[in-house]
């Protein structure tokens, strides 16, 4: 007589070890982050502004690969905005510090108080973009950032210091364009001003499709970044830092008119 044949029963629930590999790249990026302070502090200012890069684009692989994985948790994601403090917040604030910022003391107490102050403003304000953004993320349009998003805050303050260092200035001689460059990058980042994200809208596939030109002009940048990679990126973090306010003061303009 036949054996009895088992029914398969209902499927067993994917294991969990996958989950392990969006959080990879977010350990990559807290890493990159903390090493950037650990070189700032032994004067190693190219070394550290190249790792915030790092950590830049260390987080923006692991969401894509949690989406990509269907390995997405609120674990996750509290984790990446812990990690994002660390690489996007402390990180810059110390490698301003340690190359311009600590100068300040040379002009007296009170100006060096305004050293150390104006890196607490960059942490604080970082993590306050941070909390809003976790608060906020599915209430606003995905198209756009409130507020200048603490990753490109972050590459431009390190895209500064690379440029400066590469050129060899002093940040001692340049300590009073470094903390407006550090005051004016924190305010943007809890400031109401929208930034494009170039992100599609709508849901499921739709949300990761960007527009044609982003394409292009990733593809120029990436061209350019191969010929002189501080420099193409101070200034493509300048111009996305100062399109937000362009684009508020136009929409201010046509509603005028």
């Amino acid at each position: 007589m036949d054996e009895p044949v088992d029914s398969p029963g209902p499927p067993r629930p994917r294991g969990r070890g996958i989950y392990l590999l969006p959080n990879l790249f977010t350990t990559g990026g807290l890493f990159a982050g903390f090493f950037a302070i650990i070189a700032a502090s032994q004067g190693r200012f190219g070394a550290a502004c190249v790792a915030i890069f790092i950590a830049a684009v260390l987080d923006g692989i692991d969401g894509r690969v949690a989406r990509l994985t269907n390995t997405q948790s609120e674990f996750g994601v509290q984790y990446d905005s812990l990690a994002d403090l660390v690489s996007f917040g402390m990180a810059p604030a110390l490698v301003l510090y340690y190359w311009a910022l600590v100068w300040m003391k040379l002009d007296g107490v009170t100006a060096g108080r305004l050293g150390w102050l104006a890196a607490f403003l960059y942490a604080a304000c970082a993590a306050l973009r941070l909390a809003r953004f976790n608060a906020q993320v599915a209430q606003v349009d995905k198209r756009w950032f409130i507020g200048l998003a603490s990753p490109a805050a972050a590459g431009l303050l390190a895209s500064f210091v690379w440029t400066c260092h590469d050129l060899q200035l002093q940040g001692r001689d340049l300590r009073y364009v470094a903390i407006a460059v550090t005051v004016v990058a924190a305010l943007l980042m809890v400031s109401r001003i929208r930034y494009p994200s170039f992100k599609g809208g709508g849901h499921g596939p739709r949300a990761e499709r960007v527009p044609f030109v982003a394409i292009v002009i990733a593809l120029v940048v990436l061209i350019a970044l191969v010929l002189d990679p501080p420099r193409v990126l101070l200034a493509a973090s300048v111009l996305y830092a100062l399109s937000g306010p362009a684009l508020w003061l136009r929409r201010r303009r046509s509603k005028a008119g």
